[in-house]
């Protein structure tokens, strides 16, 4: 076309036309994908028609009617956009909405809060502490079952008798050494397991049992291996308390030593 010749209407019409094809994401996808694809469509198309009209000035002479007539052509543009698409162009495309791109769309304060993988909680060991006598013999067992490879001292086997333990006789136990771990140690056994474990009344000089609290003898039967398997049988005497909560647990042990 000759520069200095006026476009005319429909030739206006016919290159400001392209604004109203919108692309083939405005149609598919998921409402947010639709919307999201025309207002991206819309805003490129106001800004190339801007810089095409700027180009077209510098290069042709606009006289003010024909510019008023592209400033016209625009906002009719707008408006065919709304009446082709009414309620802001939410026309539902035919066929599922990939749902792998619905998920890229998402601008950052759309997306949804990530949620924190997280292994399951692993359930504690429960601990039947309603019986005393079961409570004895569950504390003396776990006490003088001992591995002395994987052991680091005698604090180990706290540790596991522990829930049958009263707090203060933990912290009793932790405080001082145990001969039976250290004798363990000297004579090279890698292991002491208890085997079997009996209960009986205690012995006369210690206090009689009481709705709060009862002693026993606890007669243990240990297996120590190491160069030589051996039999041991150690005989404690445990006082076993009533605590806050119905809850039994033994409150002192005697000889350990």
């Amino acid at each position: 076309m000759s520069a200095d010749r006026e476009r005319t209407p429909d030739e206006w019409r016919e290159i400001l036309a392209r604004g109203l094809d919108m692309p083939e994401e405005a149609h598919t996808g998921s409402r947010r994908e639709r919307r999201a694809a025309r207002a991206e469509h819309r805003r490129d198309n106001k800004r190339q028609t801007k810089e095409w009209i700027e180009d077209q000035r510098r290069r042709d002479k606009v006289n003010p009617t024909g510019a008023i007539l592209a400033v016209v052509l625009i906002l009719g543009l707008g408006i065919g956009a709304r009446l082709l698409w009414p309620s802001g162009g939410e026309h539902q495309a035919a066929g599922p909405a990939p749902a792998a791109s619905a998920a890229t769309s998402l601008s950052h304060d759309d997306q949804p809060p990530t949620a924190t993988a997280t292994a399951p909680d692993t359930p504690e060991p429960t601990h039947d502490r309603t019986n005393p006598e079961t409570v004895a013999e569950n504390a003396v067992r776990l006490y003088l079952t001992r591995d002395t490879v994987k052991d680091q001292d005698h604090k180990e086997s706290i540790e596991r008798a522990a829930p049958y333990l009263t707090p203060a006789l933990v912290a009793n136990l932790e405080g001082h050494s145990d001969p039976g771990f250290t004798k363990l140690v000297s004579q090279g056994a890698a292991s002491a397991k208890v085997t079997a474990v009996t209960l009986a009344p205690a012995d006369p000089n210690l206090p009689p049992d009481t709705p709060l609290r009862i002693w026993r003898k606890v007669t243990a039967t240990v297996t120590v291996t190491g160069y030589d398997t051996t039999t041991q049988t150690t005989v404690l005497q445990a006082e076993v308390t009533l605590t806050d909560g119905g809850q039994w647990r033994v409150s002192a042990i005697l000889g350990l030593s």
